[in-house]
């Protein structure tokens, strides 16, 4: 039982995919944040595929639904790259967005990276998460659009509208200027049977810049762990898989729900590492269920 610090990866998997070719699907200009963390932490060469229109798969204005989790649409998209350049390393991005885990009430960002490695077998996928820029408004007065696109933080973050409601089937995606943004509305207006513009920001990768900070920060959580071999066989991605509570309260000593060790695991020989917390020997009685029923 090691006492390494908890959340630190072991050393660098080094030269591994040094001077490697890695697909990563696109249309959405994601490689402009991926690839510069990649390249420059593994020596890889990430490389942008096209040839598919990856909206296809599913689009975040609601035209066509995502089949299947979000692990599965990011895997298919690398699949597809993989296919489309030949190559047995793949990568792809797909991101999600719903209300924050915590409260419910504030739009909420998750993006996540998956890496495909054919040659040995292992996926390994990294994640970002943060509140997310995401509003829309209902309006049939150009000012009240107007006042709400620079709240949305237009015209950094692009605009999607539709005539009549959330729901309308016509569509103007990636609006980026102001006098874009009221040709559209006054368009979207007077198709609208109620007089009505829906609007909001539209959260395709190359259209918002709060997302691909977002996408960039799963690269690097990414790159973490494929920097992480396995101890017993040095495979990629040895990371955390089991988080175990029961940290004893520093008043009473029963155990709490607080986190104790964690468990790091290795995708292809199945080998673990259980890690103790290193300096936590002991929870805030104010986390115990026991002195705080």
């Amino acid at each position: 039982m090691s006492k390494l610090a908890p959340e630190g990866p072991v050393p660098s998997v080094s030269g591994l995919y040094a001077g490697r070719r890695v697909a990563l699907l696109t249309q959405h200009g994601k490689e402009r944040v991926i690839a510069p963390v990649l390249d420059a932490a593994l020596g890889c060469r990430v490389e942008r595929v096209s040839g598919f229109d990856t909206d296809t798969l599913g689009s975040f204005t609601r035209e066509i639904p995502r089949a299947g989790t979000q692990l599965d649409a990011a895997r298919r998209k690398a699949r597809i790259g993989m296919e489309l350049s030949g190559l047995p390393l793949g990568l792809a991005s797909e991101g999600a967005f719903g209300p924050d885990p915590m409260t419910g009430l504030f739009p909420w960002n998750v993006e996540l990276l998956v890496f495909i490695d054919d040659e040995r077998g292992i996926e390994v996928t990294g994640m970002a998460q943060q509140a997310a820029r995401m509003a829309h408004l209902l309006t049939g007065e150009w000012e009240k659009a107007e006042q709400f696109a620079r709240q949305a933080g237009f015209p950094g973050h692009h605009m999607v509208l539709r005539p009549q409601g959330q729901d309308g089937p016509r569509i103007e995606k990636g609006i980026d200027n102001w006098v874009a943004l009221e040709a559209a509305f006054q368009r979207a207006r007077s198709q609208a049977d109620n007089g009505l513009v829906f609007l909001e920001n539209d959260v395709r990768a190359h259209a918002h810049p709060t997302r691909m900070e977002a996408i960039r920060m799963a690269a690097e959580d990414l790159v973490a762990r494929l920097n992480s071999p396995c101890p017993a066989c040095g495979t990629p991605g040895f990371w955390i898989v089991e988080r175990v509570a029961g940290l004893p309260c520093g008043d009473c000593g029963m155990p709490t729900r607080e986190i104790r060790a964690l468990v790091y695991g290795c995708r292809a020989c199945g080998h673990r590492d259980r890690r103790e917390h290193a300096g936590m020997e002991h929870a805030d009685p104010g986390r115990c269920d026991n002195c705080n029923p």
